[in-house]
């Protein structure tokens, strides 16, 4: 059964760019991972500064590896000083 995530992320007005210059590089080094099905990247139309990425792993194991990888890692330190606030992350099993 496929795992499903979606990480809503709060962005400075005065970091967007840069933000997006990361999440640029996070989405790409992801869909290279085994089990990733899906990783997209969206912005809010609405929000200044909100992005969201829906993701789609085969198991909870990829998603593991995924969520303790190098990239990951790296990612995590360079945003959380660009972040509003905290993201919000929502994991779960699709219904139908």
């Amino acid at each position: 059964m496929n795992i499903y995530l979606s990480a809503i992320i709060h962005i400075k007005e005065n970091s967007i760019m840069d933000a997006i210059e990361l999440l640029k590089k996070l989405v790409i080094e992801t869909r290279k991972e085994k089990g990733c099905v899906q990783y997209d990247l969206f912005e809010d139309n609405r929000n200044k500064g909100v992005f969201f990425i829906h993701e789609n792993w085969e198991t909870n194991e990829d998603l593991h590896h995924h969520q303790v990888s190098d990239h990951m890692m790296i990612f995590r330190e360079n945003i959380a000083p660009l972040l509003e606030s905290a993201n919000k992350v929502y994991v779960g099993n699709k219904l139908f």
